[in-house]
């Protein structure tokens, strides 16, 4: 029997289904039988207004806030050992989405969780957007202080897929189901043309769009979430049948470090999942709960955020 839920969180049954797809991105690929054990998980992401108290209590300082070392990033502008942090901003002309995120990518000086557009700005009227601009290991200390964890890669699809299975969204098999939209992601042609169809430019608030079938809301769209998984380039191979299927998966071994200055792999990068606002069907269509992304972990960004989980078992 599962246990009661804790505040804000929604208990899983845990069981057997198919994760990643051999339908889309070829870094989602092979699809192949995943168990989990039962786990609660948070019914949003973490909102700004949680993170504000976890930072009251603890005195907590982001990666964002913290000046980048010059040593271990050789050739990097003196300008830049400065707190920052990458904020999307819409160019004013269309761009080419396969150029590269420099058309539309600015590291901000001083852009924070709490300041996410720079000095001057604020989260005031956003408290219940999800926060930004937090790396992998601030939102390992949060989920640390909340006596909980950041969820693998698979319990994340797990709870996204809401009992679907390979559904290539998390409500179905249409992106946008009667013209009706369901999540916070881009409409039109990325990245200098938002139609607002969903309404929004950026963040929304938590629970504006419905829940999927397990109760959990913006596990699709609205900021990417951090998982406890290193990146591999695609699933590991795996029995194809659910009698044989690996259970609580724990994802790759770790590559690279915080060290630029050092040969071999780069940044280590931790396996991102859900999609965010900036995804669009003409860039980025991964909005789906197979698809996943690999971020390095000495970064942050305007459309990155997180929940945790707490195991049952």
């Amino acid at each position: 029997m599962l246990k009661p839920a804790p505040d804000g969180m929604i208990s899983l049954p845990g069981g057997t289904f198919r994760m990643g797809s051999d339908e889309h991105y070829p870094e989602e690929a092979p699809a192949h039988p995943v168990a989990v054990d039962p786990f609660w998980i948070d019914e949003t992401p973490v909102t700004n207004a949680q993170f504000a108290r976890f930072v009251a209590e603890t005195g907590h300082v982001t990666l964002a806030e913290i000046p980048p070392d010059p040593k271990l990033y050789p050739g990097m502008d003196p300008a830049f050992a400065h707190p920052a942090s990458a904020v999307f901003v819409r160019p004013d002309h269309p761009v080419d989405p396969r150029a590269g995120g420099g058309d539309w990518w600015r590291l901000i000086l001083d852009a924070r969780w709490n300041q996410p557009f720079g000095e001057g700005s604020s989260i005031a009227g956003i408290e219940d957007h999800p926060v930004i601009h937090v790396g992998y290991d601030d939102a390992a200390a949060y989920a640390a202080w909340a006596g909980k964890a950041l969820p693998t890669e698979a319990e994340w699809e797990f709870a996204a897929r809401g009992g679907l299975e390979a559904a290539a969204y998390a409500w179905g098999e249409d992106l946008a189901p009667g013209g009706a939209m369901l999540a916070n992601y881009w409409q039109g042609a990325f990245p200098s043309q938002n139609l607002l169809t969903d309404g929004f430019e950026r963040t929304s608030p938590v629970r504006t769009f419905p829940a999927n079938g397990y109760g959990l809301y913006d596990m699709i769209g609205n900021v990417w979430e951090w998982t406890s998984d290193w990146w591999a380039d695609r699933h590991p191979d795996a029995p194809t049948k659910p009698c044989c299927a690996p259970r609580n998966p724990r994802g790759a071994a770790r590559s690279g470090s915080h060290d630029r200055t050092q040969p071999g792999p780069a940044i280590a990068r931790r396996v991102l999942k859900g999609g965010s606002h900036l995804c669009a069907e003409n860039y980025c269509r991964r909005y789906r709960p197979a698809a996943r992304h690999p971020q390095p972990i000495d970064t942050t960004t305007s459309h990155i955020g997180f929940r945790c989980v707490v195991r049952q078992a």
